[in-house]
């Protein structure tokens, strides 16, 4: 431990966090010896710049890396270089087409549009899949992916690394042991979009030249065909709606991942939202949005509230404390649990009063020794099923489609009034062509 991180935990504990530490790893499973080289998973990286490159670098040291791919080659230059025995490709179809049978697994890091696609063409061909957040573009595309995922067996895992930290773990188990009681409410936020990322944009009119080192066709993949403009790439795709999910699918995965799993959230009754604004081609320049789930089994009723763009939820509900920029609060009959990505990874419980001398109980769900990527790496070496303590798509699936039937009301600005059996919006039939839209033609 260095000192920085000794004092800021030293700190915290003054403060009344709980503060995950090294001992709850011991209490898990030890770490497993590294296979040699040779029998090492063989991984095909799509997507090898930006968080493709992060991937590369947190995976490299527990898999053969047997083939990178990228649709521009500038971005994904330090990664080609870096490892000059892989194959290259620009395209995913001829990678797969052509590796198919040296290949173990796949790592998606494309944008939102190309997950599913991606994903589903390797599930299909029986390989292990890792995929980052958001796990699809669209409500339908998630609904197929678990299917999928059922029916071919693999082994799967979405990128939120939050949820192998050991704070996420206990979290988890602080809420289901009935710490804070019943929850009634549940407030998630994000500073995203703004100097992150732009919204609440009109279409670019002008038409640059296409950088040479980038294959614009094979970027846009599904998407419908538009010239090419810097407003999307690199990045700033994630608050275009043909191309990313605004800043529900880029931070909600990580903020909402404790409440869906300690509360095993999924289809919501209604949808409602209050925005800066509705645009045809971007995502709000901010956006409070709340799902009502029904009673469930011996579970009541639950509201959720997403907050971005700056907004955020009362500080009364933290007794006027200062709120982190980036969050997870839940409300429950006996008290609430604030959640944070502070360094070193911290819960609180409020009242303090209320919660003086508190301990959390014993873990329950096993802790990762090595984190989230390497999980993902030994799952798939005993095969499937992938254990249900990760982010594997069965679960994942389920919260990004929730998620997503967010956007619908987002983009409407309407209520929206959800039919789960038949996943479609019954009160506002327009809200549906954003479901499941077509594909472009030849994809």
């Amino acid at each position: 431990m260095t000192r920085r991180t000794f004092l800021s935990r030293t700190a915290a504990a003054a403060a009344g966090w709980w503060i995950v530490e090294a001992r709850e790893a011991a209490a898990s499973e030890a770490p497993r010896s590294r296979p040699g080289r040779s029998d090492r998973l063989r991984v095909a990286f799509i997507g090898a710049g930006g968080q493709g490159a992060v991937n590369i670098e947190r995976l490299g040291e527990h898999v053969h890396i047997a083939a990178l791919c990228d649709v521009d080659a500038a971005r994904a230059g330090a990664s080609f270089r870096r490892y000059p025995g892989a194959r290259k490709f620009e395209d995913y179809r001829v990678l797969l087409d052509r590796m198919h049978k040296e290949i173990d697994a796949v790592v998606v890091s494309t944008p939102d549009h190309m997950h599913a696609p991606i994903t589903l063409a390797a599930m299909e061909l029986g390989k292990h899949v890792y995929c980052e957040k958001p796990l699809t573009r669209t409500v339908a595309e998630a609904r197929r992916v678990v299917a999928a995922t059922r029916r071919h067996r693999v082994v799967t895992q979405m990128g939120n690394a939050g949820n192998a930290q050991a704070v996420a773990r206990t979290a988890v188990e602080m809420i289901r042991a009935g710490a804070i009681g019943p929850v009634r409410e549940i407030h998630a936020w994000t500073d995203r979009p703004g100097r992150y990322w732009p919204q609440g944009l009109a279409r670019p009119s002008d038409t640059p030249p296409v950088p040479k080192t980038l294959r614009w066709d094979l970027w846009l993949g599904v998407a419908p065909v538009r010239p090419y403009h810097p407003a999307y790439v690199p990045f700033r795709w994630r608050g275009w709606w043909d191309f990313g999910t605004g800043a529900l699918g880029d931070m909600a995965c990580h903020a909402c991942n404790i409440a869906f799993w300690a509360l095993e959230l999924q289809d919501p009754a209604s949808v409602e939202c209050e925005v800066s604004g509705v645009h045809e081609e971007t995502g709000p320049v901010w956006s409070c949005v709340r799902w009502e789930f029904p009673p469930r089994g011996n579970r009541g009723p639950v509201r959720l509230y997403w907050y971005d763009g700056g907004r955020m939820p009362s500080r009364d509900l933290v007794e006027g404390r200062e709120l982190p920029s980036n969050g997870l609060l839940l409300v429950g009959e006996k008290g609430v649990l604030l959640n944070t990505r502070q360094e070193g990874g911290a819960v609180l419980l409020l009242p303090e009063s209320r919660f003086a001398g508190y301990r959390p109980p014993a873990p329950t769900i096993p802790r990762s020794p090595e984190g989230h990527h390497a999980e993902w790496v030994a799952a798939c070496q005993r095969g499937w099923p992938a254990p249900e303590h990760m982010s594997h798509f069965g679960r994942a699936g389920v919260m990004t489609e929730t998620l997503l039937i967010g956007n619908l009301a987002v983009r409407s600005g309407k209520r929206i009034e959800w039919d789960a059996r038949s996943m479609k919006v019954a009160n506002f039939p327009e809200a549906n062509a954003w479901v499941d839209p077509p594909y472009r033609t030849g994809w």
